[in-house]
């Protein structure tokens, strides 16, 4: 069978071409090349945690995978066969754990029997979602699809020790993903969060719940807040830290789920770090789409897959969520119908391959 062949530079030219391109490689059991990995990155080509997403893959799907190396920009790609089981992945840095199963979840979906996996590395670093998004808020519109996932945070890692540790399964496999309709999103009944902190003393924790909440009383949230605080006894914690962050995420009463998130750095106040993510979700819920910005391009890879057609209106086009479009568009050959300018809200139709597991698979 002839590679499709996948240009890293479109659109944002990141990591996201890459995980959104294996993730659907190994689901339809098409060879893929990848060129130009991350060609419009700082440091372009693939890092510790793209390398971990393939290699998690790749024994998912017992691929045959060339160039796969630090800082290779060309990979090729040829899953074989599901194989089904228990496995341990180890980033080996404070590399995103979350990203590694942006890219292998979708693929645990729709596996013919249960697959679980532990993954080591970081779960609240920058420019991932954190551990508390993923679980909160993917997982939640992952159920409105038929798809009961259980993500469990073991121990936190934060950049630069990471340190981290996160085990995931889907509960009953193969799922057959059904489409959504998320075009309104109704009024917020209520905002929850969680606050954390570790290798810290707790008030970071309870100065960021603070400020966030104050923000969103003061942006005219009349809904009950209720924002949980993680924080561990310093002399007994153990993670590798220090580190703290804050996701947030407002419920509807229409069912749809916004969320933002914040982490701590050095230098930068409990009180930042709160109101920074507080002030986020104010802009995501002033534009009165359906799912956030985040959301928005992490479900269209589900939708694609989804047994019919959805529809659904996010608070930002953004260069992420046109790239695996685009992605998603060539290797499934999904109709996506996009209504809306770059960053600014937007409408998709979204009609589904309605892809099923092959009845006569032999692993």
């Amino acid at each position: 069978m002839d590679k499709v062949v996948v240009d890293g530079s479109i659109g944002e030219g990141g990591g996201q071409i890459l995980r959104t391109a294996i993730a659907l490689s190994s689901i339809l059991m098409k060879p893929i090349k990848i060129v130009n990995i991350r060609a419009k990155r700082r440091n372009p080509g693939l890092q510790n945690q793209h390398i971990t997403a393939v290699k998690a893959a790749a024994e998912l799907t017992n691929a045959v995978v060339e160039g796969l190396y630090l800082k290779s920009t060309e990979l090729v790609y040829i899953p074989q066969r599901l194989r089904p089981g228990k496995y341990s992945f180890d980033i080996g840095t404070a590399g995103s754990t979350t990203l590694v199963l942006q890219t292998i979840i979708p693929i645990m979906l729709l596996m013919p029997e249960e697959v679980e996996v532990e993954i080591r590395g970081g779960t609240d670093v920058p420019w991932s979602p954190p551990i508390d998004y993923l679980r909160n808020v993917i997982l939640y519109h992952l159920n409105m699809l038929g798809a009961k996932v259980d993500v469990k945070l073991i121990r936190r890692g934060h950049y630069p020790r990471g340190g981290g540790i996160v085990t995931a399964k889907v509960l009953k496999t193969p799922v057959k993903l059904r489409p959504i309709n998320l075009v309104s999103r109704g009024e917020v009944v209520r905002v929850k969060g969680i606050s954390h902190c570790v290798k810290l003393p707790k008030h970071v924790a309870e100065r960021q719940a603070k400020a966030a909440e104050e923000f969103l009383k003061n942006s005219g949230i009349k809904q009950p807040i209720e924002i949980d605080l993680e924080y561990y006894n310093p002399d007994k914690d153990p993670h590798l830290g220090p580190g703290s962050g804050i996701v947030l995420w407002s419920e509807t009463d229409n069912g749809a789920l916004l969320g933002s998130d914040a982490l701590g750095a050095k230098g930068k106040s409990a009180e930042e770090v709160g109101t920074e993510a507080a002030k986020k979700l104010v802009s995501e819920l002033s534009t009165k789409a359906a799912l956030d910005t985040h959301m928005s391009d992490n479900i269209i890879i589900y939708l694609a897959l989804a047994n019919g057609k959805s529809e659904i209106t996010g608070s930002s086009l953004t260069l992420h969520t046109y790239t695996v479009i685009e992605i998603v568009k060539t290797l499934t050959g999904a109709e996506v119908e996009v209504n809306g300018e770059l960053n600014k809200p937007f409408k998709a139709v979204i009609k589904g391959i309605s892809y099923t597991f092959p009845s006569n698979y032999k692993s």
